[in-house]
Formats: structure tokens, sequence, C-alpha cells
């Protein structure tokens, strides 16, 4: 079956039982997005299909034809990070990286749904990913900071 994944078409077996997330990561060679708990609960899979912030280790490759995948490869625009990696990057966000690209996703769908979010409204839309080092002040800043970045872009 095909699948565009980053604007890019692939042709990957399609299995019924077979995870997106190991498609990504095995086959293709797309690595940033992580393996975190393999039960859709963590949040360091997260990709977005059809814009939607996705749980990769739940999403069966069958169930995908004709979607659109984009990963944390895909967020920025070639050489141009976007301005969720901008601002993590710009905060020092990260400390073992391991959620970053799955909070990184997560913060992306808000901000192209919610480009003026509330604190309470970022809270509640980036609750369910978890981070293991408790980075959640730095994450907090970082997605506020974007959402400034999409305001000056946007002026």
């Amino acid at each position: 079956m095909e699948l565009i994944i980053n604007g890019q078409r692939y042709t990957v077996a399609n299995e019924p039982t077979r995870p997106l997330l190991y498609v990504l990561r095995d086959e293709l060679g797309l690595t940033s997005t992580k393996f975190g708990c393999g039960a859709g609960i963590c949040g360091a899979c997260t990709v977005h299909i059809n814009d939607k912030a996705t749980r990769s280790c739940q999403m069966m490759v069958h169930t995908l034809a004709g979607s659109t995948i984009t990963t944390i490869e895909g967020l920025g625009n070639g050489e141009r990070l976007h301005p969720v990696q901008q601002a993590f990057l710009e905060l020092q966000v990260p400390q073992c990286g391991w959620c970053m690209s799955g909070q990184m996703m997560t913060a992306a769908a808000l901000l192209a749904e919610t480009p003026n979010p509330t604190y309470d409204e970022m809270i509640a839309a980036m609750r369910y990913n978890y981070c293991r080092c408790g980075s959640y002040a730095r994450i907090a800043r970082a997605v506020m900071r974007a959402a400034e970045l999409i305001r000056e872009e946007a002026a």
C-alpha cells in the first residue's frame, strides 16, 4: 500500500497488525518518532494524521491508505524550522529528548487549530504527553513562545 509521509510517497507492506510507529522507524528510517509505552498513553510516538495529533503506536498501517502523515522530520519547511521547533530550541527545552518529538507534534497540532491559545487551553492540549525528565514548565513556555512566533509570522 502507499502512504504519504512528509509529502513523499512510500510503498509499505499492508499488514493488518503492524503499527505505523514500526513502519516509520524500522522500515522507513524516520526514527525521531519514539516508542514510549506502546499503549498510546505517553505521547512519545505522536505524529499528525490528516493534521490531527495521533499516537502512531496505536494506528494500524492498513487503516491509513489515503491519509497524509507528518512526522517531526516533516514539520519544518526544508531548512526552516517550524515555530514549535524553533521555540523548543530557543528555550533549550529538551533534557533527554525522548518525548520531545511527540511534545512538539502535539503542540504544532494545537497551534494549527488554536494559534493563540490561553495558558489553560495549552495545558489541556498537552496534558497527555508525558516527560520522564519533568520538563513540563519549559515545555509550556516553549509552546506559548511558539504561539508568539506564529503570530509574529502572520503580522
